[in-house]
């Protein structure tokens, strides 16, 4: 019994935290990182501009007292760059400060806050950072981007110099499933790697990572044919899956139940966030999300929504609050019998727009989709068949 009030404090932690309730708040604490993806969005990497710690205060305390801003029953505080762990030093304090804010003022979010990083990895087991974790462990999550096979991940996670980076993350995968046994890898893919797509996600699973996330970049790079190469990548990671019985231990995002069905006007959401999560650049700007940011964007402008100082500006977050499903996407997308799980970026879309509006949708994944979907059917319908449970329904049509 000498573990019950450990196990009563997890307890109540675990009923604290509203995920489904959680408001976003990124700071932007740095431009720099070590690496040069070649898919990334954000092509304004730099090493000058880093947040001062006088921002992130303001911010948090602005937080704090306007309940607008802190309504939600819980918050993430999302830490991302650049590569985040550059700033681990400034992170330390800004967390230190949150918490000892929120503690003096009695706010609701003070036992109902997560500390979340999206890394590169190459710093993970750096004596700062394994002392951060330490500190507010019951509190942090951390995703590992790692693109899978080493010809994968070199192909596009590369140093400035055009080397891969493989070899310098994966070394720290084992301490950080260790800490992290649940974690999840985010994955991308893009033209030039699509061929790598099956291997890499098994050897995902081979390094023990029991949930990959990927997604295609919704960037216009795709080319003739690479709809028929996923499709068919899909359906060898599924013969893989099925053949080992993974599918009971392992998951891959690319597999999902609910995609590819029709979509009627009560499903009417923006697919993201944008409006509802706030960011916050080293300079102290707010952006409706990371994706507005200037350095995310290579043909428009910022579209800042205030800053630490002043606070909100409503009439710039008014169009955010309008994003829904049928106010951006062209009507083929609202009749399409295959939909759901067609996933867009409002600051992609805003980036590729004509005009400088953020109400039209970037369809450039279109084809990719429907190769998903049909991939999905064949994986869905084989499960059910193993499992005796009938034929998996889904709509007619192929997409």
């Amino acid at each position: 019994m000498a573990d019950e009030p450990e196990t009563r404090r997890n307890a109540a932690e675990l009923r604290s935290w509203q995920g489904t309730r959680a408001k976003t708040v990124t700071f932007i604490v740095t431009e720099d990182c070590q690496l040069r993806c070649r898919y990334c969005y954000i092509v304004g990497k730099n090493n000058i501009k880093r947040m001062d710690f006088e921002v992130a205060r303001v911010t948090i305390d602005r937080l704090l007292r306007e309940p607008e801003l802190s309504g939600e029953r819980s918050v993430i505080f999302d830490f991302i760059g650049g590569e985040p762990f550059l700033e681990i030093d400034l992170i330390d304090r800004i967390t230190d400060y949150a918490k000892l804010r929120m503690y003096e003022t009695g706010h609701h979010w003070f036992d109902s806050y997560r500390l979340s990083f999206s890394t590169n990895g190459l710093l993970y087991g750096s004596k700062k950072v394994q002392r951060y974790i330490a500190k507010n462990r019951k509190h942090v999550s951390i995703g590992m981007s790692i693109d899978g096979t080493p010809a994968k991940h070199n192909a596009q996670r590369v140093f400035p110099d055009g080397s891969g980076s493989y070899d310098a993350v994966v070394r720290n995968v084992p301490l950080w499933l260790k800490q992290f046994p649940g974690a999840s890898t985010k994955a991308t893919v893009a033209h030039a790697d699509l061929p790598f797509l099956k291997d890499s996600v098994i050897h995902l699973f081979d390094l023990g990572i029991r949930n990959v996330s990927m997604n295609v970049v919704f960037e216009d790079v795709w080319q003739d044919g690479d709809d028929l190469i996923f499709e068919d990548q899909l359906r060898q990671l599924a013969d893989h899956i099925i053949a080992n019985d993974l599918d009971r231990t392992h998951v891959c995002t690319l597999f999902s139940k609910t995609i590819g069905q029709p979509l009627g006007p009560e499903n009417n959401d923006n697919w993201c966030g944008a409006g509802k999560m706030l960011a916050i650049d080293p300079d102290g700007y707010f952006y409706p999300c990371i994706r507005f940011a200037p350095f995310s964007l290579t043909q428009k402008p910022g579209r800042s929504i205030g800053d630490c100082f002043a606070g909100i500006d409503r009439n710039r977050l008014r169009p955010f609050l309008a994003l829904t499903r049928s106010s951006q996407s062209p009507g083929d997308c609202l009749t399409c019998d295959v939909a759901s799980g067609c996933a867009w970026c409002s600051g992609c879309n805003y980036d590729l727009a004509q005009s400088d509006t953020i109400f039209e949708r970037a369809v450039h994944i279109c084809s990719m989709h429907k190769a998903r979907v049909r991939a999905n059917r064949s994986y869905w319908d084989r499960l059910a068949s193993r499992d005796g449970r009938g034929i998996y329904a889904a709509p007619s049509g192929s997409g």
